[in-house]
């Protein structure tokens, strides 16, 4: 295979699913961080819609989209499989890695919410997707069974973000999911999803959540 260089940014669970799969498939990269806020010209030249993650392949292509990089990952790269083998089974997973694209979308809302009635529609709307995914889930440990697979690549970034925002409420989203919470505890547990994460992860989100005046900080007396 030709030198993999991925382009990331410290907090993206889009680079993180990217990460985690090209961990499960034993594919050497190196990887490149860039500050989102002050791209650099470089990075503007080679993304499209100037978001990460980019996958640089040699010298002279770029895959951008987190799911086409992963897509692209699972067809070239030797390691075990991250999708099932089956057409429908395959099509089905693919469904749940958009919802899980979805789930990432009401969380940047949660995250971002400066008030009461904000939170508590993100918080609403992922309730309701997860009540969705408990129904889906079977035994575990992963979201098919015990083979890891895409959509597990997906869910773990986006599950990362709870380790944070429950030092400071519990928003009450995994205890009546039981399911739902064994998922992510096997999740959090796997080599390929720490290591997808920055060391200072949780100091860098609380500095986001900080830098956005969330509503869930504690007030300044």
């Amino acid at each position: 295979m030709k030198k993999l260089t991925l382009i990331s940014h410290h907090l993206c669970p889009y680079v993180q699913r990217v990460a985690i799969a090209l961990r499960e498939k034993g594919a050497a990269f190196e990887q490149i961080h860039i500050d989102l806020g002050n791209k650099p010209d470089w990075f503007k030249a080679l993304s499209p819609l100037g978001k990460v993650p980019l996958l640089k392949i040699g010298d002279d292509v770029v895959l951008f989209e987190s799911s086409v990089i992963a897509e692209y990952i699972e067809e070239v790269a030797p390691g075990p499989k991250l999708h099932p083998a089956d057409p429908l089974a395959k099509a089905q997973h693919r469904g749940w890695m958009e919802f899980g694209s979805a789930v990432l979308g009401d969380i940047w809302r949660l995250e971002t919410a400066k008030d009461e009635w904000s939170l508590e529609a993100a918080r609403q709307a992922l309730e309701a997707k997860f009540t969705r995914l408990e129904a889906a889930l079977s035994d575990g440990p992963y979201f098919a069974g015990s083979h890891f697979s895409l959509v597990d690549a997906v869910f773990a970034p986006a599950f990362r973000y709870f380790e944070v925002f429950e030092d400071y409420a519990d928003l009450g989203l995994f205890a009546a999911r039981p399911r739902l919470a064994a998922w992510r505890k096997a999740l959090a547990l796997r080599p390929s999803v720490i290591a997808a994460a920055v060391p200072d992860y949780p100091e860098r989100l609380r500095a986001f959540l900080k830098a956005h005046d969330w509503h869930l900080l504690p007030k300044a007396a």
